[in-house]
C-alpha cells in the first residue's frame, strides 16, 4: 500500500510539473510576443525592426560624445579649467558652472552648423523626402566641415599616415575622408589649441605671484603664504580688464567659421 501510495505521489508530482512547465513556456512565448510587437514601432511614419531601433538608441546613448569631441566643446571646457587654475581657485566658479558656460558658449559657435544640419538633413527627413541613412550622410556633412577648418594639417597628416587603408593615405581630397580619420584629428587640434591658450593665460598670474614671492621675502614675511596675497591681485586684474569679455571673444574668434 505504501509503495502504491508513493508511486501516486511521484504521478502527481510529474503531472504537476509538466503543467506547470506548460504554462510558462506559454508565459515566455506570449511576452516575446507582446515584447516583439513592442518594439516594432513607427518611425517618422514607417515602421522600423528592431536593429533600427538599437542603432538609434546607441546614436542617442552617443549623444554627450558627440558634443564633447566633435563640436567647440573641448577647446572651450579646457580653457575655462585652465584658468581657473590660473586664478588658484578652488572652487569658485563650481564645475557645473564652468560646464553650463561652455556649451552655451558652443551652441553660439555651433549655430551655423546646426542651422545647417536642421536644413538640408532634419526637415527633408521629417517631411520623409529622405531615408535615415540619408539623414545620417547628410548631417554629417556639415560637422565634417567644421572639423576640417579646425584640424591642422600635421595632425590630419598623422592620422591619414598610420591608416592601413591605401585610399586613406593617398586621399587627396580631405573632404572625402571618413569620420574615423576627421574626428581624431580634430581631437588632437583641439586639445593642443586649449593648453597654448592655458599657457598664455598663465603668464600674467605668473607674473603676479612671482612679485607677490619677492615682496613678502623681502619684507621678512616667509611664514605667509604668497597665495593668499596674490589671490586677491589676480582677482583684480581680471576684474580691471574685463577679463571674462575678453576670453569669450578671444576664444570665439579662434573658430574659423
Amino acid at each position: 500500500m505504501k509503495k502504491k501510495m508513493k508511486t501516486i505521489k511521484n504521478k502527481n508530482y510529474k503531472n504537476i510539473a509538466k503543467i506547470l512547465f506548460s504554462v510558462l513556456i506559454f508565459i515566455i512565448i506570449k511576452e516575446s510576443y507582446v515584447f516583439a510587437e513592442t518594439i516594432n514601432m513607427d518611425i517618422n511614419g514607417k515602421p522600423s525592426d528592431t536593429l533600427e531601433i538599437l542603432a538609434l538608441l546607441t546614436v542617442i546613448s552617443l549623444l554627450p560624445s558627440i558634443l564633447i569631441m566633435m563640436t567647440s566643446f573641448t577647446r572651450i571646457i579646457i580653457v575655462l579649467s585652465l584658468l581657473k587654475n590660473a586664478l588658484g581657485l578652488q572652487q569658485t566658479p563650481p564645475n557645473q558652472v564652468l560646464v553650463g558656460i561652455a556649451i552655451f558658449l558652443t551652441l553660439f559657435i555651433m549655430s551655423p552648423v546646426l542651422e545647417d544640419i536642421n536644413t538640408d538633413a532634419y526637415e527633408p527627413y521629417q517631411n520623409e523626402q529622405i531615408s535615415q541613412q540619408e539623414f545620417f550622410d547628410k548631417a554629417s556633412v556639415p560637422l565634417k566641415e567644421f572639423m576640417l577648418k579646425q584640424t591642422g594639417k600635421d595632425e590630419l597628416q598623422m592620422f591619414m599616415d598610420m591608416s592601413r587603408n591605401e585610399e586613406i593615405k593617398n586621399n587627396v581630397n580631405i573632404k572625402e575622408l571618413p569620420l574615423t580619420v576627421v574626428v581624431p584629428s580634430f581631437i588632437t587640434s583641439e586639445l593642443r589649441r586649449a593648453f597654448i591658450i592655458g599657457f598664455l593665460l598663465y603668464i600674467p598670474f605668473l607674473i603676479i605671484d612671482m612679485i607677490v614671492s619677492s615682496v613678502l621675502m623681502s619684507m621678512g614675511m616667509m611664514m605667509l603664504p604668497p597665495v593668499m596675497i596674490s589671490m586677491p591681485f589676480k582677482l583684480l586684474m581680471f576684474v580691471v580688464v574685463d577679463g571674462w569679455s575678453l576670453l569669450f571673444k578671444t576664444l570665439i574668434s579662434t573658430f574659423n567659421f
